[in-house]
């Protein structure tokens, strides 16, 4: 059930404290725990470090440290890069460095259950036949913890429909199986079929893998949903509490609510900024395709301002993979995994092919920091300088939404993509059929 919320515009830090330390009260009794001795916070990684959350898991570190726990941070990063001690710093302060622990996705899960074919085919409506072996965390699921606190930003997402909740554990402390088997599934169901859906079919395989395999961890959620301030900044409006799912229902129809804009009419050319302090690679930085490609007309622009930009995967196996096919539809991906090798060595990488591809639909021109003209071209993007798109799309001179430039093109401009969802009221009336209800 739901422990708590609160819901507002807008919430100051001082609630959150307010909604942490509620949470740990409550979680003593809730789940029987008489002190804290060894706890354990999984906060997102640094490209979700917007939503606060590195600060409210510093909080819930020194609150716990101070009352005589022994508290570890793992950042729920997937197969992105690790943090550095810098980007530790930055994100989660005066944690000490010792306590945060790097997930490795290839050599440090447990295997702990598996997610039968039937079940992922019933319900994928047909569309994928695998079953999904759940690895996890062995620091995780080997350990004696006290309390583990889930911390995250509930948010319009590709794979899942929402990000957070148990995607925290299924992706961000996931192995490489079991990565791959969902990153697939997503996109052969269609990318456009789980963004902003309650429940996908891949989120609905890991409502049953936390069912079955993770029941006896004593973990709760505490999940924050953001909107748009009027001057463009973005601001916690609610945080949900709480051990099951009801709880990410609660945060994603917030979500749903706040972080989706509806057009009437397909969209012909949008500017999107991805953070260089947060976006390195177009893994992530691709946000800006999946969480606007519903919007795009077909022949219009989606122009990607991402400054910190240098390379296409997060790892060097994803980045060659990338390098060597490209963005490609679909199709061409499926017909290919069937016989590559390489493809099916790392089928999350071939799943981003399908995800950051605008299936011939629009023109993605990517404008970044760190890559050339060359290989931009080389993946099937367009090429824009940096400088000369900053100058012309200058990101200080915009304002989020519609924009009239001075020699008289009109844009949509979008300053943090990955905090929405961005779609044609039609195109989100069109999969209704899709959606499988609470």
């Amino acid at each position: 059930m739901v422990w708590f919320s609160q819901e507002g515009r807008w919430l100051e830090r001082g609630q959150l404290e307010q909604a942490c330390d509620q949470l740990l009260t409550e979680a003593k009794e809730r789940l029987g725990i008489e002190t804290y001795r060894r706890v354990l916070l999984l906060p997102p990684d640094i490209t979700r470090a917007h939503a606060g959350v590195g600060w409210i898991t510093e909080y819930l570190y020194h609150q716990l440290d101070q009352a005589g726990a022994e508290v570890h941070v793992i950042p729920t990063l997937g197969q992105h890069v690790p943090h550095t001690p810098e980007d530790n710093r930055w994100m989660f302060g005066t944690i000490p460095e010792e306590r945060i622990h790097a997930h490795d996705w290839k050599d440090g899960v447990t295997h702990v259950g598996t997610v039968p074919a039937e079940y992922v085919a019933e319900r994928t409506g047909g569309a994928v036949d695998w079953e999904m072996p759940i690895d996890l965390n062995t620091m995780v699921m080997r350990q004696d913890w006290d309390l583990i606190i889930n911390v995250g930003h509930i948010v319009p997402h590709e794979v899942l429909g929402f990000a957070n909740h148990n995607k925290n554990y299924f992706i961000g402390l996931g192995g490489k199986r079991t990565l791959g088997a969902a990153h697939m599934a997503s996109a052969v169901y269609g990318i456009e079929n789980n963004l902003g859906n309650l429940l996908t079919p891949v989120r609905a395989c890991f409502n049953y893998a936390e069912e079955h395999f993770l029941a006896d961890l004593p973990d709760v959620y505490l999940q924050v949903v953001m909107d748009y301030r009027e001057d463009g900044t973005l601001a916690h409006t609610g945080v949900y509490v709480g051990d099951d799912l009801d709880t990410y229902y609660s945060a994603a129809r917030a979500s749903m609510a706040q972080n989706i804009t509806a057009f009437e009419e397909p969209v012909d050319k949008i500017v999107a900024v991805m953070q260089a302090d947060e976006f390195r690679a177009t893994w992530v930085a691709n946000k800006a395709v999946y969480r606007t490609r519903m919007a795009m007309a077909d022949g219009g622009e989606l122009v990607i301002i991402a400054p910190g930009v240098e390379r296409f995967g997060e790892q060097p196996e994803v980045d060659a993979l990338i390098r060597k096919y490209g963005y490609l539809s679909k199709d061409e991906v499926l017909s290919r995994y069937a016989t590559e090798a390489d493809m099916q060595a790392i089928p999350h990488a071939t799943a981003h092919l399908v995800h950051g591809s605008p299936e011939g639909r629009f023109t993605i021109t990517y404008a970044p920091g760190g890559l050339t003209r060359e290989e931009i071209e080389s993946v099937g993007y367009e090429y824009l300088d940096l400088d000369e798109a900053l100058r012309r799309y200058d990101p200080e001179q915009l304002d989020d939404g519609w924009n009239t430039l001075p020699d008289g093109e009109r844009i949509y401009f979008i300053s943090t993509p990955s905090a929405g969802l961005w779609s044609t009221r039609a195109r989100l009336e069109a999969r209704a059929g899709h959606e499988q209800h609470h």
